[in-house]
C-alpha cells in the first residue's frame, strides 16, 4: 500500500514521554510501606491489624515491581550506545536497581528501601542529563518526604 523499502524506529513511543518520575514514585511508595508496617500497632482488633499488614505488603510488593518495571523500561528502550560510552556503569546501576527492588519485595528494611530510592535517583539524574534537561534535588512533599531528582520545569 505504501510500497516502502525499509522503516526505521529507535525506540517502541516517542522519546518525550519516557520519565523515571513514576519508578520514583514507586520507590518512595516501598519506604511509606515499610514505615506503615514498622509503626502499625497490634491491638485488641487482630483481625484488622492483619488486614491492614497485607495490604501494606501487597502494596510494597506492587510498588517495586513498578519500579524494576519503570526502570526496565528506559534502560532497554531509551539508552542507546552512545549513552553507555558516556556512562560505562550505567548497566550496572540498572541490574543493582534490579537486585535492590527484589530486595525491597523480600524484606521490610527502610534501609534498602532508601538504597532503592537513591539507585532510582541516580538513574534519573542521568536520564535527564541526556536529555538535557537540568535537575534539582526536592522533598517529596508527601510521606515519607524524601529527596528525589526533578527536572527543572
Amino acid at each position: 500500500m505504501f510500497k516502502l523499502d525499509e522503516v526505521k524506529a529507535h525506540c517502541d513511543v516517542p522519546c518525550g514521554i519516557y520519565d523515571p518520575s513514576a519508578a520514583q514514585i514507586a520507590a518512595l511508595s516501598v519506604i511509606r510501606m515499610i514505615d506503615l508496617m514498622n509503626t502499625a500497632e497490634k491491638g485488641a482488633d487482630d483481625v484488622a491489624y492483619h488486614n491492614d499488614m497485607a495490604r501494606y505488603v501487597a502494596v510494597k510488593e506492587t510498588e517495586a515491581i513498578k519500579c524494576k518495571d519503570e526502570i526496565a523500561i528506559i534502560w532497554g528502550d531509551f539508552i542507546k550506545p552512545p549513552h553507555l560510552i558516556k556512562y560505562p556503569d550505567l548497566h550496572t546501576l540498572a541490574h543493582k536497581i534490579m537486585m535492590l527492588g527484589g530486595a525491597a519485595k523480600q524484606h521490610a528494611s527502610r534501609e534498602k528501601g532508601m538504597e532503592l530510592l537513591a539507585a532510582v535517583n541516580e538513574f534519573a539524574a542521568i536520564f535527564w542529563e541526556i536529555k538535557g534537561v537540568k535537575t534539582q534535588t526536592v522533598t517529596a512533599p508527601y510521606a515519607p518526604s524524601e529527596s528525589v531528582i526533578s527536572p527543572v520545569l
